[in-house]
């Protein structure tokens, strides 16, 4: 077992990027000047599998959007943490009132400013579409792209492991 696939079965939050992991990273401007995103429905359920099976999901964003809030709401996200400057240390207070350790969270991140996070984290996870540093920090890259289903894919590989060692039901 690879030593990303050992550490499925002890991760109890998943944080997730928004821009380019739970999107393509594509930003749509309206006349008004309003930002759209498009989500994929495979990666919600996905998260919502996540949460049924008993695991904090949360968004960690450097994005100050609405629409990133209504996702988290229409999914049962508990934390969702937009117009974040550090990732590291937003998670940190997290983790701290939540009291979960950084080896037991999981990260999937694409850009550099996730790379203080998938660092740090128990479980790296990337995209094919990631910029090579992050590619190289990363324990698990997913085949979809960020926006074509990649969390869901996380997602099922996440709680197959975690079935697996008796933990998923």
């Amino acid at each position: 077992m690879s030593g990303a696939a050992a550490k499925r079965a002890h991760i109890r939050l998943v944080s997730l990027d928004c821009d380019g992991v739970m999107t393509d990273g594509t930003l749509f401007y309206g006349e008004d000047g309003r930002q759209w995103r498009a989500f994929h429905v495979h990666d919600g359920v996905g998260i919502r599998m996540l949460i049924e099976a008993g695991l904090e999901v949360a968004f960690v964003t450097a994005s100050r959007t609405d629409a990133i809030r209504r996702r988290a709401e229409v999914l049962g996200v508990k934390h969702c943490l937009v117009g974040v400057g550090d990732k590291k240390e937003a998670l940190v207070e997290l983790c701290s009132r939540l009291g979960i350790g950084f080896d037991a969270v999981a990260h999937m991140g694409d850009d550099l400013n996730d790379l203080p996070v998938l660092e740090a984290v128990g479980l790296a996870a990337t995209v094919p579409n990631a910029v090579p540093a992050v590619h190289a920090a990363a324990g698990y890259t997913t085949g979809r792209a960020g926006g074509a289903g990649a969390v869901r894919e996380f997602a099922e590989w996440l709680l197959d492991g975690r079935d697996s060692a008796g933990e998923g039901e």
